[in-house]
């Protein structure tokens, strides 16, 4: 019996694109803040913003994911106003410097900078909140575009503190289609929808483990899922476990590889998107699962 699985059969669109979910994509991340807790600061100027995006088109990545509000735990809220002046301009420059083919996301959870930056030229909305704020879900269901919902509890200031589950995997479902069933009951096309379980969010290591191990269950839900772990803590706690000096690290750019193996982890379990801030390593990674994928189909 095969190890390898075809990914559900999901297609996305948005403008005069279509984007193939049955295929792997790679998200790569681009965060415009000065706070990031991993690359804050390294491109918050157009220019680099724009550079860094060509580097990750060049790897691999299909997907652009641009942050103009750090979500890491106790992160504060950061005004309309400012995330605006650091979106928009970047997503305006990446269209008129990189063209149309690029797929750009948002991570946003303000329905103006979204707006925004829709007519600049963005494709998708990734909100962490899952269109909690008010507002935000009419204006995914008036903009008829693709939209990530997240597993959060709280906001970043409060979630550490409830993360308590039954089942971690059960309630994440549970909560995730509550969402789908808000969202779709005001409008929003459940044909748009991509799940997110929300790693790094509300979760501590216990719950993280059981969540990547048991994350095929979430097909159940009938939609497509991304994943997004790259660069966190439960991935240095993984490495602190195993005893060994090499892997003591604080930095989260030494987090990569492990992270990596957790991209292809999911990737086997139907995630068809991983968000990753280093796009090269990831694309090594999914090479080989395309390679053995189609090797299992067709052996000699």
């Amino acid at each position: 019996m095969s190890l390898f699985h075809p990914l559900p059969a999901y297609t996305m669109t948005s403008r005069d694109k279509v984007l193939d979910l049955s295929q792997p994509h790679i998200m790569g991340i681009l965060n415009v803040t000065p706070d990031s807790f991993s690359d804050g600061g390294q491109f918050d100027a157009v220019d680099k913003a724009v550079a860094h995006c060509k580097d990750m088109m060049a790897a691999g990545a299909t997907i652009i994911d641009i942050g103009g509000e750090s979500t890491r735990p106790n992160a504060k809220m950061v005004m309309t106003s400012v995330e605006l002046q650091r979106v928009v301009p970047v997503v305006s420059a990446i269209r008129q410097q990189l063209g149309h083919e690029i797929w750009l996301s948002i991570d946003t959870s303000s329905s103006e900078v979204m707006q925004a930056a829709f007519e600049a030229g963005a494709d998708i909305w990734n909100d962490v909140r899952a269109l909690k704020r008010e507002g935000a879900a009419e204006m995914a269901a008036k903009l008829n575009i693709p939209i990530m919902l997240m597993h959060m509890r709280g906001e970043p200031t409060t979630m550490n503190n409830l993360a308590q589950y039954e089942d971690v995997v059960s309630d994440v479902m549970t909560e995730l289609q509550a969402r789908i069933d808000e969202v779709t009951s005001v409008g929003v096309m459940r044909e748009n929808i991509i799940i997110d379980p929300g790693f790094g969010f509300a979760k501590n290591y216990e719950h993280h483990c059981a969540l990547l191990s048991e994350l095929k269950r979430l097909q159940t839900l009938g939609l497509p899922m991304m994943f997004g772990i790259s660069r966190k803590r439960f991935l240095a706690e993984v490495l602190s476990n195993t005893g060994l000096q090499t892997f003591a690290t604080t930095e989260p750019a030494e987090r990569d590889t492990v992270g990596t193996a957790a991209g292809l982890f999911a990737l086997q379990q139907g995630a068809s998107i991983i968000r990753t801030h280093h796009v090269a390593m990831m694309q090594q990674a999914v090479t080989l699962w395309r390679q053995l994928s189609a090797h299992s189909k067709n052996p000699s």
